[in-house]
């Protein structure tokens, strides 16, 4: 059930080591995911494939306000951490409220951190601490012509009134 799959950090960091303890691969990405579309499904489906559990930091609706634009997001908070714990591809989601999430990735260490192939792994945050342990930094490909952006751009076009 996506309800359970939804966790504060401290829970999170707990589940987190104990399946670490038992040798199981945490992969961690993040991001927006206001109006799920197809290209976060297959994203989201990459990087759980590179791994055995995948947790998902989902921004905060002030934090999408800070790095994206004042309307934004479309979809708020709740609606969208219930959105992506709902994905079979998706073992944990949790909400962070900071403008990145490098003080999740520090508490959760996660083994392989995943963005997506449009990021430079120097502008990957938290790679360098990811590596400094042994973790991998990986990006996935992206599904062109799929965005949150051109979804908006698209209804504001077709269904504006002119």
């Amino acid at each position: 059930m996506s309800g359970t799959k939804v966790s504060s950090l401290s829970s999170l960091k707990r589940k987190i080591m104990r399946l670490k303890h038992k040798g199981k691969r945490i992969v961690f990405t993040n991001g927006c995911f206001d109006i799920l579309h197809y290209g976060h499904v297959k994203y989201l489906q990459d990087a759980r494939n590179k791994g055995d559990y995948l947790v998902v930091a989902v921004n905060s609706d002030s934090s999408i306000k800070k790095i994206k634009a004042k309307n934004r997001p479309v979809i708020r908070q709740n609606d969208r951490l219930r959105t992506v714990a709902g994905l079979a591809s998706v073992d944990f989601v949790v909400l962070f409220k900071q403008d990145n999430p490098l003080h999740l990735i520090k508490t959760l260490k996660p083994d392989i951190l995943i963005k997506g192939a449009d990021w430079s792994k120097k502008k990957i945050i938290g790679a360098d601490f990811v590596e400094s342990y042994g973790g991998k930094v990986l990006t996935v490909h992206l599904v062109k012509g799929r965005s949150t952006s051109a979804i908006i751009e698209k209804i504001v076009r077709d269904f504006a009134k002119k």
